[in-house]
């Protein structure tokens, strides 16, 4: 006998407390899908955080709200507390019910993860709602803002459907909740949203030569980089409802094979970084570079390059996304290149910053915002659908929104296998880049390529015409490895892959004013990019590069705010030559870590 069929059994009815009286209230989630993510213990849990604008965001999408004092409310715990009565929780999941623990963590304002209060309830898995009353909660005095929402699963890789409602204090109205109708994905209206996607279709010669392949028998590499987005965030479960498995999945079936057949399937997504990173990284998360140095046999023969919400962060703006799309276009199995812009649920990308690299080049483009935002605000049978159908939170899509990212691509790959076959005409070198190409060329640097270019030296390999950077590296104090890093569910995995594993790290435990050996390198190239590690962890602190003697930049891993991969441009010029590089803990840091996780180079 199971426990809930005992507990159902021995426990016998309690007498009810009196009925609370109806209140106003607002969903945040509703009938949203989640999935426990595989941890370390065997949990799994789904983190859904709050801050920075997410909340409110859930409330406009979800809740339907509008009033500006509520948003104003929400930005704070103290508001917060004003704001809301009580938490309405229910979880459902298929099967016998179950435990779920729902935890919702306030970030502190002295230390983010550690000092705020942090609500936990256990909500059995029935689709009954658990009501938790806030006033019932002992409250920290360091709390600043609604940090995570987070659902704690027994085992990983459990699902659930969750709804999050907030009851509001007396004082507080919210409006009445609406329905939604299904989207059907099958009706004329969908097609023409799809039609409106192709921004252009270009010259698309790379694209019917990846598909003449196929159909001759022979393998293609389907390959996906970008932000959180790609990496399949929003989607449950992240590996194969992710819009990037439901284009090789879709593009499998059109052309009549197997997914485990001449289609291969790469997935190259980061959460929270641009295409300042997703070019340094391209060669070793996309092209699969070996331990050797040596990049995998089989190229991509597409690439889908998605940053149109992530750029933001491109202190290039355009060229480092430029320079990425260059790279991609000029390797010898001539890929082809589709550009794909996503939309954040205020409506907003940056199509318009990024659409003229593909206008330069003739690449094929296809615009989520196009296809989507119009009918958001169409009323009745004209809107397919809703932003709470499609938007997971206010930067992810749902299932939903996957789907239609997906078809959106996969009705350009269409389009462009009905049109004649047509010969690629793209000559890059006689094409001015439209923002710039200085980084055309960038490598990655970290531990394991520093000493393959050691090996090669040692054998007497010429620098100047090798793979590898003439380098030399004293790592002064940066002698440690950094194992809590980003990871990433890269292709069809659900066990995250860490980034940047092969790092160097400086520990801290001296005393404030202590000196530390900084990481000093000498390298010969044009430009110089630093990855570092980001963390909310008040034990991280700031280094300084310094070049050529001059101080060029302060990397602060605190203004992102949590574990990320953060590029920074050191120097780029025009002249090849030997620099001298140093990175040392800021003045009154050596108590505090850092972490360097590489560099990006171009000889």
């Amino acid at each position: 006998m199971s426990e809930y069929e005992k507990n159902k059994q021995f426990n016998g009815p309690k007498a009810p407390k009196d009925a609370q009286k109806k209140r106003p209230g607002f969903y945040i989630m509703r009938g949203k899908q989640i999935m426990g993510s595989p941890q370390p213990d065997g949990r799994g849990i789904q983190f859904l955080y709050q801050d920075d604008g997410r909340m409110i965001s859930s409330a406009k999408i979800v809740g339907n709200i509008t009033d500006e004092e509520i948003f104003a409310l929400m930005k704070s715990v103290e508001g917060f507390r004003k704001l809301v009565y009580s938490i309405g929780v229910s979880v459902e999941t298929d099967g016998e019910p179950d435990q779920v623990d729902f935890v919702f963590q306030m970030y502190g304002k002295s230390d983010p993860y550690h000092s705020g209060t942090v609500i936990t309830k256990g909500v059995r898995t029935d689709g009954m709602e658990e009501v938790i009353m806030l006033e019932e909660q002992t409250w920290s005095e360091d709390d600043n803002v609604p940090g995570q929402i987070r659902f704690e699963f027994p085992k990983a890789g459990q699902n659930a459907t969750v709804s999050v409602k907030f009851y509001l204090n007396d004082g507080y109205e919210a409006p009445e909740e609406t329905e939604e109708h299904a989207v059907d994905f099958d009706s004329p209206l969908y097609g023409r949203m799809l039609d409106k996607s192709l921004m252009q279709l270009g010259n698309p010669a790379r694209l019917q030569k990846a598909i003449d392949k196929v159909r001759a028998g022979e393998d293609i590499t389907v390959a996906f980089i970008g932000g959180s987005i790609t990496q399949g965030a929003g989607a449950i479960p992240i590996n194969t409802q992710c819009y990037a498995y439901q284009i090789f999945h879709g593009l499998c079936e059109y052309l009549g094979v197997g997914t485990d057949s001449s289609i291969h399937y790469r997935k190259a997504g980061v959460g929270g970084t641009p295409s300042e990173l997703g070019m340094i990284r391209y060669e070793r998360d996309v092209l699969r570079m070996q331990d050797d140095g040596k990049l995998s046999e089989s190229l991509p023969d597409i690439v889908v390059v998605e940053f149109a919400v992530n750029d933001e962060g491109d202190e290039t703006k355009g060229e480092c996304y430029d320079s990425l799309v260059r790279k991609i276009l000029t390797y010898e199995n001539a890929p082809a290149v589709i550009l794909l812009f996503a939309v954040f649920a205020d409506d907003g990308n940056l199509q318009e910053r990024l659409s003229p690299v593909g206008a330069a080049y003739d690449l094929p483009m296809v615009s989520v915002k196009d296809a989507v935002v119009e009918q958001f605000y169409q009323k009745g049978t004209e809107r397919m659908v809703s932003k709470n159908q499609f938007f997971y939170d206010c930067y992810h899509p749902t299932n939903v929104g996957h789907r239609i990212m997906a078809d959106c691509v996969l009705h350009c790959i269409k389009q462009a296998d009905k049109k004649e076959r047509e010969e690629d005409t793209l000559l890059l070198e006689s094409i001015e880049p439209p923002k710039g190409k200085a980084f055309e060329r960038v490598r990655l640097l970290d531990r394991k390529i520093y000493q393959l270019a050691q090996t090669e030296q040692d054998t007497g390999a010429d620098g100047a015409d090798s793979s590898f950077p003439q380098v030399q590296i004293d790592c002064g104090d940066f002698t440690e490895t950094d194992e809590e890093l980003q990871a990433v569910e890269m292709d069809l995995n659900l066990v995250p892959t860490k980034e940047f594993p092969h790092n160097w790290m400086y520990t801290g435990g001296r005393a404030e004013h202590d000196s530390v050996k900084p990481f000093v390198m000498d390298i010969v190239c044009t430009s110089l990019l630093l990855v570092f590690k980001d963390s909310a962890d008040i034990g991280v602190g700031c280094a300084e590069v310094w070049a050529d003697g001059e101080r060029v930049l302060v990397a602060d891993p605190h203004i992102n705010g949590w574990t990320h991969c953060n590029a920074v441009i050191c120097f780029k010029e025009k002249e090849r030559k030997s620099h001298h590089v140093e990175v040392r803990m800021a003045e009154g840091q050596a108590d505090k870590k850092f972490t360097i996780l590489g560099f990006g180079y171009v000889k």
